[in-house]
């Protein structure tokens, strides 16, 4: 089994992120993670635990003994012993005396919010961080024996190749083993959508993600999901589960599970949900929702898939799906040793063939 809890305080608001998030507030912090505790001991059915992740928001915007809190929570859970236990942080929460805490408590991935290691850019995306101190962070990492470490980066906030050249060159200074790129996305009720920030040009965008691709590819990292790079073995089996509609907890406000063919959707709420009650909307997803969902997730991943597993799960052919047929003819799906997947020139346009499954 595979458990999300989020945490949806942070330290401040992102100029792009459109994710339901609350500013760090004392008054609620502990009455919100006894309440999560709480809906975890009413939900948990005990099964052995392949993968946490603990994201938000910023869980580290969590004073220790916040923090402490959070993490004796996970101890209900019945872990496998070769666990991926990955909490997100952004740079500046991040301290020695938290790393610590976390590595005594088994957390062995960190997702490093980044963005960018331009001064002028994390300025613009509301960023409090320096390039230094994201070195010093992962040393400190590092140090503690904390080596399996991902940084999300953000581009296409200026039309300028060249700076996207210097952040991946800076990247691979830390040598480490993941990294997730994402274009930037402008959202009504962010700061970006209410400024009316313009996006790059789409031919500037598709050269980014292609020069990212190819500089990524060179130094040995695997390209395993459209926006997602690891060196060999790290890539994340949290989210490769997601992407395979695989069952999963998400506990906290706003989280979805999806469990025994039933996506459940919390509460976005934060008063409903202080009151113990979790629950917003309850769904069982019939057989062709379940493919449905299958297609726009697994066409996400690079190697696809596979059209064994496919048949095993729902009695049928993927051959026989009329979009797939059709794509197919189109070459902008292909099948090969058993994986059906988007090659690799179309995927900067995978949205446009995903849609045909809705």
């Amino acid at each position: 089994m595979y458990i999300y809890i989020h945490i949806p305080f942070c330290s401040h608001i992102c100029s792009y992120c459109d994710f339901p998030k609350l500013l760090y507030d004392k008054k609620y912090i502990n009455s919100y993670l006894e309440c999560l505790k709480q809906e975890i001991k009413k939900r948990y059915k005990e099964e052995q635990v392949a993968s946490i992740y603990i994201g938000g928001g910023t869980p580290t915007s969590l004073d220790r003994n916040e923090l402490k809190h959070l993490l004796d929570i996970t101890t209900i859970f019945h872990k496998k012993k070769k666990i991926e236990f990955t909490i997100e942080s952004n740079v500046e929460s991040l301290t020695k005396e938290k790393i610590q805490l976390l590595h005594t408590y088994g957390v062995n991935r960190v997702s490093l919010g980044v963005q960018s290691f331009h001064e002028n850019t994390l300025k613009e995306l509301n960023r409090h961080h320096t390039k230094e101190e994201v070195f010093q962070v992962i040393k400190n990492l590092k140090q503690t024996g904390i080596s399996n470490i991902s940084i999300d980066y953000i581009y296409g906030v200026h039309p300028n190749l060249k700076e996207v050249k210097e952040d991946l060159e800076t990247y691979l200074q830390l040598e480490i083993p993941h990294i997730s790129c994402y274009s930037l996305i402008i959202e009504e009720g962010t700061i970006f959508g209410i400024k009316k920030r313009k996006y790059i040009d789409e031919a500037i965008d598709d050269k980014m993600y292609h020069t990212i691709e190819k500089i990524l590819k060179k130094n040995h990292y695997i390209h395993y999901e459209i926006s997602n790079y690891a060196k060999e073995g790290y890539q994340s089996i949290h989210n490769i589960n997601y992407w395979k509609n695989g069952e999963y907890y998400g506990f906290g406000l706003g989280t979805v599970s999806f469990i025994n063919n039933t996506r459940i959707t919390n509460t976005k709420s934060l008063t409903k949900y202080l009151e113990n009650q979790y629950h917003l909307t309850k769904e069982y997803e019939n057989r062709n929702i379940q493919i449905s969902n299958t297609f726009m997730l697994g066409l996400r991943l690079v190697k696809g898939i596979n059209i064994i597993e496919f048949k095993k799960r729902y009695q049928q052919d993927i051959k026989e799906i009329t979009p797939v047929k059709e794509l197919l003819k189109q070459k902008k799906l292909v099948l090969k040793n058993n994986q059906l997947f988007i090659p690799s020139k179309y995927l900067y346009l995978s949205n446009e063939i995903i849609i045909k499954f809705i």
